[in-house]
């Protein structure tokens, strides 16, 4: 799209950014969505929205019509992501010595959708001779494949949906809470949002800039999405231990190793292992966040919680596009976007590493 269109990599970053912006207003609002519809009906019924924004870039190529749809689907992603966050820290509430899988393994799931993206987009892009832009077709496809999916989460929803029914964690008990006790880890995940935003937004166009192919494209994204899945497995035991900053720390220092590895060489495989890492580290640091707030917390206060972590990294996620690209336009080029993205993940290590488990009484 970037090529087709003639984006800049500032305008590709503003894409992103306004995603981010989207984001950051969804999590603002999805507190009191979630306390009007509950978790479950919030997740299903903003996972239908997203599907059928999906289908816009299929229609429109106007930058201010694209820019529009990103940031209602980011307003979306935010409560997907918090209300489906909640779910999983009630499923490992139940199960208290699965519970750093459980999140991991709902965190993970995105892996499944990238390798599918990663299996589908190319074909579709290589495969598929059209008398207009084939990457059209591989939106309409892919808002096809999420409406197919959120019908296979109805069930599965309809079953947490039951456990609000006079139970502990009903959907009309909220509590506030403060964010000061836990600024580290606020500032850790919002340098987190920033860092990590930039590889998402710019590493295919890395790879083309280091001449990658489409196919080599498709293995890059294909690996990262399997350690995205595999991630569940690799960080349970860490995200069950560490009531502090523990398991942020060091996945914000694996992360910023992730991001630097292109900038330092243009050797393909250095660059799938960078991927690969990157998958294995980036939504496990989304999972420490949310069990972060199960260890500290009451449940009464998950979504407060959750939903001060969503705050956070989406203006992260506002800030790194923006930069990444200005940097990428005006000072050397993407390798070095990457690089000032990974100084700011090690900052967030540094900032993670000072945060201590909050005071037993607010975990109830």
């Amino acid at each position: 799209m970037r090529q087709d269109l003639g984006w800049s990599y500032t305008l590709s970053g503003a894409m992103n950014t306004s995603n981010a912006l989207g984001y950051f207003l969804g999590a603002m609002a999805t507190a009191r969505v979630i306390a009007t519809l509950g978790p479950a009906k919030s997740l299903e019924w903003s996972a239908w929205a997203a599907a059928v924004l999906m289908l816009v870039p299929g229609f429109f190529v106007d930058s201010t019509v694209l820019i529009t749809q990103r940031l209602f689907a980011g307003f979306l992603s935010a409560v997907i992501f918090v209300a489906g966050g909640i779910l999983a820290a009630r499923m490992g509430s139940r199960q208290a010595e699965k519970a750093g899988l459980i999140l991991g393994l709902y965190y993970g799931g995105t892996g499944a959708g990238i390798v599918l993206s990663a299996v589908l987009v190319p074909w579709i892009l290589e495969g598929i001779q059209l008398p207009f832009s084939p990457w059209m077709v591989a939106w309409w496809v892919l808002a096809l494949v999420c409406a197919v999916l959120v019908v296979l989460l109805r069930w599965p929803l309809r079953v947490l949906a039951a456990w609000d029914v006079g139970g502990p964690a009903s959907a009309d008990q909220h509590e506030a809470v403060a964010w000061w006790p836990m600024r580290y880890a606020l500032l850790a995940y919002a340098l987190f949002g920033f860092g990590y935003i930039g590889y998402m937004t710019f590493a295919v166009a890395l790879l083309r800039e280091h001449g990658a192919d489409s196919a080599q494209v498709a293995w890059f994204y294909a690996i990262l999405g399997v350690m995205v899945m595999a991630s569940s497995r690799i960080w349970a035991g860490l995200l069950n231990v560490h009531r502090g900053g523990g398991a942020l720390m060091r996945l914000n220092a694996l992360l910023g190793l992730a991001v630097v590895l292109p900038a330092l060489t243009e050797n393909f495989f250095v660059f799938v292992a960078s991927g690969a890492l990157f998958g294995a580290v980036f939504l496990s640091i989304v999972a420490s966040t949310t069990a972060f707030v199960r260890l500290n917390f009451p449940p009464a206060a998950w979504s407060a919680g959750i939903a001060a972590f969503t705050v956070v990294f989406a203006i992260g996620q506002v800030v790194g596009p923006l930069a990444v690209g200005w940097v990428a336009d005006s000072h050397g080029g993407l390798v070095r976007g990457f690089f000032y993205s990974a100084l700011v993940l090690w900052l967030g290590a540094v900032f993670a590493s000072a945060q201590k488990p909050l005071a037993s009484d607010n975990n109830g």
